[in-house]
């Protein structure tokens, strides 16, 4: 299983690099991010549970969208230019990735990563986009890359 996660790992950092260079990543990528590691995750679950993983966390993913989507529109906002459809995607793919528990802590964990980093990173000269799917793949990246020297079945623990 160890080639499925440095694939899964090149294929975070393309998504960083096309994020952080040029705030436009290829579609195709979001699928191949999700299959990957709903690939890992069977691998240590059976079938039954990692859908029950999946469907749990694609709520909690819908669930943050519809709250951002209230909160922009009861700001008056454009939904548009507040989210790229790329980070969406990202939010719906990677819904794959561990159990429910774990997902919770690490996608809080990723936004707040990435809300640190581009306050550290961003210039006030430069875009005021976010690239929010690149900050968040290098933060689930390195957390495949930790996996790959220790125990990582509390990833997967139901």
């Amino acid at each position: 299983m160890w080639y499925l996660k440095l694939i899964l790992l090149l294929v975070f950092a393309l998504v960083l690099y096309q994020d952080f260079k040029s705030r436009l990543v290829y579609w195709f990528l979001y699928p191949i991010i999700g299959i990957l590691a709903f690939a890992i995750q069977l691998h240590n679950l059976p079938l039954s549970i990692a859908l029950t993983n999946l469907g749990g966390n694609l709520i909690f993913v819908i669930l943050i969208l519809a709250v951002s989507m209230i909160y922009v529109r009861f700001r008056k906002l454009d939904f548009k230019n507040t989210i790229g459809i790329g980070d969406i995607l990202f939010f719906l793919f990677i819904t794959g990735t561990f159990s429910i528990v774990s997902f919770l802590v690490l996608f809080v964990f990723s936004l707040l990563f990435s809300l640190i980093l581009h306050l550290v990173l961003s210039n006030k000269k430069e875009q005021s986009t976010v690239p929010l799917a690149g900050y968040m793949s290098l933060f689930f990246g390195v957390v495949y890359a930790i996996s790959f020297f220790g125990n990582d079945t509390f990833l997967y623990a139901y």
